[in-house]
């Protein structure tokens, strides 16, 4: 055994060992593991190029749960994939003119040679890759399965549309309304997408957001019940007799909207309509400005959010439809903050009770009618108050025979009016749309449709799936290159044999990360989407692990996913994930100089020098290449557009993987945030060696206990060191079981201590309990640091003795060591913390009274007798005088 650590070694021979006997190798039902299965999944990465510190502390933690599980007897499967589709690849691939496919799959085999640095307990038996036909053949096999069914159907659908690149931008590619390439001006476009019917699904979504996942986090359920939005309103109409072009009423005469404040009906002054609602195509047909102002209302993103913030704009159409109830005509207008593809396209006025109304009214001077009072509060045109939208404290004003009613009242008469004029009902909607799969980029799975002049859109037949995308493209921003590529493009329609093309849509990546958690329980399937009897073994997934940033799409379209696959009979759960953990954000420290104009150029921590007052707080700093100053920028989420990241190979160079992985478990509870800390680094560091340096003072003790000695009689020092490494390891076994690793390695620093400490004397009985004592706090050290923790087992003779610390029994706490034959005291005097007294474990309280009343120390304070003495059995004793 070597006396000085070296990481390097240490951890290159731990990992070719590990792979030698292929140690994480899953297997069903796999008789070395009495307690049966669970699996721990990490969401899968995008193939960037480069693992950062949120993937480090992500499979770490995963890591950390794989050994502690295995160690008590679970057959624990941990696997790794790529979501390996997506737009990021076109843009690198534009950048660097390579295809695609080229740059990911070189990002993937640097990634994966970073993962296997960390000693990841991955299966890679059971890798896959989205962008890979043996995968997304499955995704189009689905496809065709809910095509069939009706749950995917195609209709128009609004996009974001760069003029100058043409071509379909992501949400994310809009930029203050104009395309991330081009710079050119977004326009919304209507084109034919593939949609699947989530909604269908949304009912039972919420349901079991409610009822049905006890292991998710809380903010991430209220996150899923929100995002799903189930509305309970009225749906009504406000009749018309506006004519089109062939004479009869627009839309039967009735421009129907849906609201949850039916109890302000009254207060209507207006109603607004979106851009392409027909309403406003007719009356723009004979107005020049408002046909310019619908073109500018197609413009811009068709971002929810962005809508949401965007300045609201107006323009009235000379419409009026009439007020179903009071029968006064209501103006039309065009809302710019409109959306055609949401409900009806046109939304009811009620500025006194609708801020965004409100400021609409106040803008274009539009009358504004209270409707609800609220008792003791007044009501004002000069600006918006919280109150006018409080539907819980609020009666109905104003509103003739709805006066005095109360929220609920109120909605109940008025729908049930509108009901009887034939006009509108109850109505339970959902913010959730159906999902739209459709994108109008390469680099994804094809939709596996045929496009024919005679046969219209026809199905790719099952058995020429899957439909392969070529991988030699290169984007080059002019839209899709697939709309190029003859040899993907030209096709015999499967119904008549004439010529027809493929469809060059490809699919939302969102699919490709529904389902892949189920592939990696089925690899080298060939025949079927999941292995019925393997999937059926490990699913459903045990614990989930990844960002708060995906607690909403990503597990929506999951949790959708999977009950598609229950209906259709290809599993037999209905949730896919029982636990979830979201960890928290990287953060480090950010440094910047700015230009004259406002632009800001980050710069790596790495790159600067701190100037630190005399309590070690940063007071400047200044960039090391020149050494003029930057402005500290405070501390935000480790990103690329920051400069602020910390790249995890210089750390596994400089420091080692188990350095890299203890200082990311010890740092913060796994759920919040980690901040960045070079000296936590190297006092992790540091703590690696003290263990090694140990370890290898107490070799030789080690060996002679494990030769088989006599342990002999344990004096009271033996008891005492027993007693707390046993403390030690319960509290660490209690907080591995919650998942609260931080605390966990600080129990491992604890027993260290202890165990450095002890200064037991040599011999029989002092050299068992310190290799007990070394046995345990390598086991429970070893699911954060594999590597040191591996070659010292090795290197002491405990994996001689006991087998490889990979599958040893996790170390049980003994009650017996717990128990102790003397307790310690604390002695208040009036209150007052004054000292302490040992004394016999089952002491009476006669007993305890004149030990403290004996005590040098407690008898400073009291002259004479006390007037009393309370004893609370085990804790303290309290002497009043």
């Amino acid at each position: 055994m070597q006396d000085k650590y070296s990481p390097a070694e240490v951890e290159q021979a731990a990992q070719a060992y590990w792979k030698s006997i292929d140690a994480y190798k899953a297997v069903e039902n796999d008789p070395r593991f009495p307690k049966g299965k669970y699996y721990a999944c990490s969401m899968l990465p995008y193939p960037s190029g480069k693992l950062h510190m949120g993937h480090v502390r992500n499979y770490t933690i995963n890591d950390v749960m794989y050994r502690y599980l295995r160690m008590n007897g679970y057959n624990v499967l941990m696997p790794m994939g790529w979501d390996a589709f997506g737009m990021p690849a076109e843009n690198a691939a534009m950048a660097n003119n390579v295809p695609p496919a080229e740059w990911t799959y070189s990002n993937i085999a640097h990634m994966r040679g970073q993962m296997e640095s960390m000693g990841l307990a991955i299966d890679w038996s059971r890798e896959m890759t989205a962008c890979k036909p043996d995968y997304y053949k499955w995704n189009q096999w689905m496809f065709l399965k809910m095509l069939e069914k009706g749950i995917i159907y195609q209709k128009t659908g609004t996009v974001n549309w760069d003029p100058i690149d043409q071509t379909v931008l992501a949400n994310e590619q809009v930029i203050d309304g104009k395309g991330w390439r081009s710079g050119a001006t977004v326009e919304k476009r209507e084109i034919p997408m593939y949609y699947v019917r989530i909604t269908d699904y949304a009912e039972e979504l919420l349901d079991y957001v409610d009822n049905r996942l006890p292991g998710w986090p809380e903010r991430v359920r209220i996150m899923q019940a929100n995002w799903i939005g189930k509305s309970t309103g009225v749906r009504f109409a406000f009749p018309h007799s506006i004519a089109g072009d062939d004479g009869a009423p627009i839309n039967d005469g009735k421009l129907y909207v849906f609201t949850t404040r039916a109890d302000t009906i009254m207060g209507v002054t207006f109603c607004a309509v979106a851009a392409e609602h027909p309403l406003a195509l007719h009356a723009a047909r004979d107005n020049p400005e408002l046909q310019a102002f619908i073109a500018e209302c197609k413009q811009g993103s068709v971002i929810e959010a962005d809508m949401a913030t965007m300045e609201k704009k107006g323009m009235p159409t000379g419409l009026t439809v009439t007020h179903p109830v009071s029968g006064e005509q209501v103006p039309v207008w065009v809302g710019n903050y409109v959306l055609i593809t949401y409900g009806d396209g046109a939304v009811m006025g009620v500025p006194g009770h609708d801020e965004r109304d409100f400021e609409f009214a106040k803008k274009y001077d539009l009358p504004i009618k209270q409707v609800v009072a609220v008792e003791g509060e007044n009501f004002s045109l000069d600006g918006w108050q919280a109150w006018y939208g409080d539907k819980e404290k609020g009666v109905v004003v104003n509103s003739g025979k709805y006066d005095g009613l109360d929220h609920i009242a109120a909605v109940n008469a008025v729908s049930g009016d509108l009901a009887n004029l034939g006009l509108g009902d109850k109505k339970v909607t959902f913010r959730l749309r159906d999902w739209g799969i459709s994108r109008q980029r390469y680099w994804g799975t094809p939709i596996p449709m045929i496009h024919c002049e005679q046969c219209g859109a026809v199905p790719v037949p099952e058995k020429d799936l899957p439909v392969v995308l070529p991988e030699d493209c290169v984007p080059d921003g002019s839209g899709n290159p697939l709309k190029k590529h003859e040899a993907f493009l030209k096709v015999d329609c499967p119904c008549c044999g004439a010529p027809a093309r493929r469809e060059t849509d490809t699919m939302d990546t969102f699919i490709d990360s529904s389902w892949y958690y189920m592939r990696y329980t089925s690899p080298g399937s060939n025949d079927a989407m999941v292995d019925p009897a393997r999937n059926d073994y490990w699913m459903p997934m045990d614990q989930y692990i990844g960002g708060i940033e995906h607690a909403v799409l990503h597990l929506l379209y999951a949790r959708f996913w999977t009950k598609v696959m229950r209906d259709f009979g290809l599993v037999k759960f209905d949730e896919p994930f029982v636990n979830l953990l979201t960890q928290g954000m990287v953060l480090n420290e950010t440094y910047y100089r700015e230009d004259e104009a406002g632009k800001k150029t980050w710069f790596n921590p790495v790159d600067v020098d701190l100037v630190f007052d005399d309590r070690g707080r940063p007071q400047a700093a200044a960039l090391k290449a020149d050494g003029a100053p930057v402005v500290i920028g405070g501390t935000e989420k480790m990103s690329k557009s920051k400069n602020n990241g910390i790249d995890p190979q210089a750390q596994i160079e400089q420091y080692g993987a188990d350095t890299a992985r203890l200082f990311t478990m010890f740092a913060a509870p796994p759920e919040q945030t980690l901040e960045w800390s070079e000296s936590g680094v190297e006092g992790a560091s540091r703590f690696l060696r003290r263990v090694w340096a140990f370890a290898y003072a107490q070799r030789e003790r080690i060996a002679a206990a494990l030769a088989g000695q006599q342990q002999g009689t344990l004096d009271e020092a033996h008891k005492t060191l027993r007693r707390e490494v046993h403390k030690i390891l319960q509290q660490a076994d209690y907080d591995l079981k919650r998942i609260q690793y931080n605390t966990v390695v600080s129990a491992c620093m604890k027993m260290l201590n202890t165990l450095e400490s002890a200064k037991l004397a040599e011999g029989s009985a002092g050299d068992a309990v310190t290799a007990e004592g070394l046995s345990i706090f390598l086991r429970m050290l070893n699911p954060v640091a594999p590597h040191i923790t591996h070659a010292l087992w090795q290197e002491l003779g405990y994996a001689a003795a006991y087998g490889d610390i990979l599958d040893v029994q996790w170390p049980q706490v003994d009650p017996a060591a717990l128990e102790q034959a003397e307790i310690e005291l604390m002695i208040q005097v009036n209150g007052k913390l004054r000292g302490s007294v040992k004394v016999a474990k089952d002491a009476d309280k006669a007993a305890i009274e004149a030990a403290a009343l004996a005590s040098e120390t407690v008898q400073k304070f009291v002259e004479g007798t006390p007037k009393k003495v309370i004893v609370v059995p085990g804790k303290l004793i309290n002497i009043v005088v």
